[in-house]
């Protein structure tokens, strides 16, 4: 059981890597892209909503027992460390795997809970796919024995420029301290 979360991680680091490295090297890396979601009153939000502000973007779901929540704490902490005109330039999304369990409402539930200003956003499972394939997140179905599932997902935030536009990106391994020097330079 270990071996297979160990492989995960592996790629997981090398594709951060790979990303950052790419876009230090002056290549497009294809992350990022139009996505048409809805938020938890029903309101229709697109990648376009969010043009001149920067994005920290990560995808997940509800019912995850341990990255997710990690991730949008780790989010809520950086956000937290910035000054208010920092953090108004700044928009964190949590965009969920697991449509069918996560509806738009379910999801602004979960985001109320870290206390911080995350915009939870669900919609079909076709517009949750084209979101999770634009960002090039990987996620599936894992069935358990009583007849439930989890999913499996890939655990990246990722850093998007006032263009909509990949500039960063940060794991599990990234404090939140980390995360917010990195904002402030940025938006600075």
């Amino acid at each position: 059981m270990l071996a297979p979360a160990g492989v995960l991680a592996a790629g997981l680091a090398g594709a951060a890597a790979w990303m950052g490295t790419r876009r230090e090297a002056g290549g497009g890396t294809g992350i990022g892209g139009p996505f048409r979601l809805q938020d938890g009153d029903g309101k229709v939000v697109t990648d376009t909503d969010f043009r001149g502000r920067w994005m920290l973007v990560y995808f997940g779901y509800t019912r995850c027992p341990d990255a997710c929540p990690t991730a949008l704490q780790d989010m809520a902490n950086a956000l937290d460390g910035l000054t208010p005109a920092e953090r108004a330039k700044v928009a964190a999304l949590f965009i969920t795997v697991d449509p069918e369990r996560d509806t738009p409402a379910v999801v602004q539930d979960y985001v109320r809970a870290f206390n911080a200003p995350i915009l939870g956003l669900s919609g079909t499972p076709e517009q949750v796919a084209a979101a999770a394939k634009a960002y090039r997140v990987y996620y599936a179905r894992h069935p358990r024995a009583d007849g439930d599932y989890e999913m499996d997902h890939s655990s990246i935030i990722y850093v998007m420029d006032p263009r909509g536009e990949f500039v960063a990106n940060f794991t599990h391994e990234t404090t939140p301290d980390a995360i917010a020097a990195k904002l402030r330079t940025l938006v600075g």
